[in-house]
């Protein structure tokens, strides 16, 4: 038995996504990511002028979601316009928490594909490949 609903983890990540900041590319994103507890976080994405202090929503709601003492994550639910994957480094975010992360790519009309992280980030780097 699956342990959360699809439905709720998107229906969340398009409520976030309404709350983008995102006047330079128009491409607004939200995420919301199940931890082990229960409890859904919420991010979207913050750019900035200065184009590499630009914010992804999947990294914000991780930064959240430890902030908050939240270490062991199920899943998270990314939702964009016609969408897109997480990028490499949001990725490489997830990827330091959980490598068989459950990766739910959602759009604006609905349609959304389930995936893994060890999917989009095969042969990943890890805090094992920095241990002596």
């Amino acid at each position: 038995m699956r342990e959360f609903d699809p439905q709720v983890l998107l229906e969340k990540a398009r409520q976030a996504r309404e709350q983008a900041y995102a006047p330079y590319s128009n491409y607004r994103v939200g995420a919301a990511l199940l931890g082990r507890s229960g409890r859904i976080y919420t991010g979207c994405n913050v750019e900035n002028a200065v184009y590499p202090l630009t914010t992804c929503a999947e990294r914000t709601a991780v930064v959240k979601a430890v902030s908050e003492g939240e270490r062991e994550f199920v899943a998270i639910a990314v939702v964009t316009e016609n969408g897109g994957t997480p990028c490499g480094a949001c990725r490489q975010t997830l990827r330091e928490f959980r490598e068989d992360l459950v990766i739910l790519i959602g759009d604006t009309e609905g349609r959304y594909r389930e995936t893994t992280l060890r999917q989009l980030l095969p042969d990943s780097f890890s805090a094992a490949d920095v241990r002596r």
